[in-house]
């Protein structure tokens, strides 16, 4: 009996935890990170109790999220390692880590928030690079890539499409996609042909809208 009623007690807890989790999402995007535990218990329509009987603070919040991001990354590059085809896993793991981390806005917000902690950064290094080492010695070996390809190629890659995707989301959402064929082509050993480039590229005045919508006029 008392198992019994223990059950739905830990289910709503896993829920209101998923529940705030997602409304930290939505609000980050929108916001930024400057949102209070409050503003986010009201959007995830909980009570602020349940919200603190959850989370001591927003910096839980953040750490929960970032440690579920890495927790994707991991597990996508891993997938990755598994394919034989060390190519088709390469090109993988770049399409997957990079919709899990810039198609969240939230959540690309806190991967690449510089002023967010060391700790986080290095914890980000220590778990994810060395997959990643993985995914460019394989694809090295069977020598579908360039030779003088570096893991930290990728991850430069991935924060200059982070820069592609935020400035033209307004745009064309799916642009940065184009870019990343392109840096595909560019590693890649087999140049009898190219990839298909998945989206138009952008006018000249989009590119000048793309370039400018942060700044104030007069700027």
């Amino acid at each position: 009996m008392t198992e019994a009623k223990e059950r739905p007690l830990r289910r709503d807890a896993a829920l209101n935890r998923e529940r705030l989790l997602a409304a930290a999402r939505e609000l980050f995007a929108s916001r930024g990170l400057d949102v209070t535990l409050n503003d986010i218990a009201h959007h995830a329509g909980v009570g602020v109790g349940t919200a603190y009987r959850r989370f001591a603070n927003k910096e839980e919040i953040i750490d929960a999220l970032f440690e579920d991001g890495l927790r994707d990354i991991a597990e996508a590059a891993n997938e990755a390692l598994e394919n034989p085809d060390a190519w088709a896993g390469l090109v993988t793991f770049l399409e997957r880590s990079l919709h899990m981390q810039f198609g969240d806005r939230g959540l690309n917000q806190i991967m690449n928030d510089a002023a967010l902690g060391l700790d986080r950064v290095s914890d980000a290094r220590d778990r994810i690079a060395p997959l990643i080492h993985q995914l460019v010695e394989r694809a090295k070996g069977q020598g579908v890539v360039r030779p003088d390809l570096d893991q930290s190629d990728l991850i430069f890659v991935q924060l200059g499409l982070s820069a592609i995707m935020e400035s033209s989301r307004g745009i064309e959402p799916e642009l940065y996609t184009r870019y990343l064929a392109l840096f595909l082509d560019g590693i890649r050993t087999d140049r009898s042909s190219f990839l298909p480039l998945p989206t138009r590229a952008p006018t000249a005045d989009e590119t000048h809208m793309a370039m400018t919508r942060k700044r104030r006029p007069g700027q």
